[in-house]
């Protein structure tokens, strides 16, 4: 059932998608005091199937992740104030391990820890392995102020919360039935003075923002139960494992970029394993295989901003892999540019790209 108030009243926005784009930009709204109404069909599943780590380091090059301070303070704060809120434990506090496949890595390791960005993130401090299940001889590089999203139960709980305020329809948006006026636009039955688009993947079928270069990188992920590895800890090599309680773990993730389909592969399963097999030392069962399409772009940046026709368009896309942590500040960037005209960064506003076909 729907609330009479659409039927009599304008809304504030409308949100299409809501996964971590979507949350971030419906908390800026609430925290305003905004009405708004939430589309969300579950075609997209990033969100659903992502890692959720915060981690500021980029471990393959051991360099630092665009913006990790800023983003890890406004993050952090924002992550325990939707626990409160939502009265429901999703962040978790966790270290992250990177295994040194030679002592050359360990020396860049070093190298990396005297730069200022860096310093405070990278131990100095080497881990030495002691469980024999893990495959580490070169010992392990501890980074620090990292942890985990349980991005499921996130999703889960902050849908039950929309729903509980009949803010929420389980349903496609079907962009041919909105309307634009010079005062509001239209959908269906509802008006509104603003409608943000947060659809990751989804945005290829977007006639408003689908000009726009996200061509979406395909993961897959495997779940795995291991007894007998026994580790509390994110551990990193050319795959990441994941505790998730109960002796089960994330295994991940691949990258294909020709594959825009959520389906799961052998291709990528027999990746996955082989990656593993040269981590860990212990029998373990594979419980579960999942993908979905990260929304990546060609620059790597998010995709911030009003359509350049229409202002009471926006859209909040682009996230990658990293949407944890970038989710809450580029949703706050994004309202105080709509309500408030305050400057989009450009590294981050779409307008980068309006020599495109618009």
């Amino acid at each position: 059932m729907v609330s009479v108030f659409y039927f009599c009243n304008m809304i504030d926005c409308i949100v299409v998608g809501l996964g971590l784009a979507g949350i971030a930009f419906c908390e800026e709204l609430e925290a305003e005091g905004k009405k708004i109404i939430v589309f969300e069909d579950d075609s997209q599943k990033s969100s659903t199937v992502a890692g959720g780590l915060y981690n500021p380091v980029i471990l393959k090059r051991f360099t630092p992740v665009w913006n990790a301070d800023e983003q890890l303070e406004v993050a952090l704060p924002f992550y325990e104030a939707l626990e409160e809120k939502l009265q429901t434990s999703f962040d978790e506090k966790l270290p992250v391990m990177r295994r040194f496949a030679a002592i050359e890595e360990q020396n860049m390791w070093f190298e990396a820890s005297d730069k200022p960005k860096l310093s405070k993130y990278l131990d100095t401090q080497l881990v030495i392995n002691t469980n024999e299940a893990v495959d580490a001889p070169f010992s392990l590089g501890k980074v620090k102020e990292t942890g985990r999203i349980f991005t499921g139960k996130l999703l889960k709980a902050y849908r039950e919360y929309l729903q509980a305020k009949n803010y929420l329809r389980n349903e496609s948006f079907q962009y041919e039935k909105l309307t634009i006026e010079d005062e509001f636009v239209q959908y269906q039955n509802i008006q509104a003075k603003k409608i943000v688009f947060c659809e990751g993947f989804g945005i290829k079928k977007n006639p408003y923002f689908s000009y726009l270069p996200l061509n979406g990188t395909k993961g897959e992920l495997l779940f795995i139960k291991a007894p007998t590895l026994k580790i509390d800890y994110v551990l990193k090599s050319s795959v990441f494992l994941i505790p998730q309680g109960n002796d089960v773990y994330t295994v991940g993730a691949t990258y294909n970029w020709t594959d825009k389909t959520n389906t799961t592969t052998e291709e990528a399963k027999s990746e996955l394993v082989t990656k593993l097999s040269k981590l860990i030392n212990c029998e373990y069962e594979i419980i579960a295989h999942v993908a979905g399409i990260r929304p990546t772009v060609i620059d790597r940046r998010p995709l911030v901003g009003i359509h350049p026709e229409n202002p009471k368009l926006a859209v909040l896309n682009g996230l990658g892999t990293r949407g944890v942590m970038i989710a809450p500040t580029v949703a706050k960037q994004l309202y105080k540019h709509l309500e408030y005209q305050a400057e989009l960064p450009n590294e981050i506003n779409i307008k980068r790209f309006e020599d495109a076909d618009a």
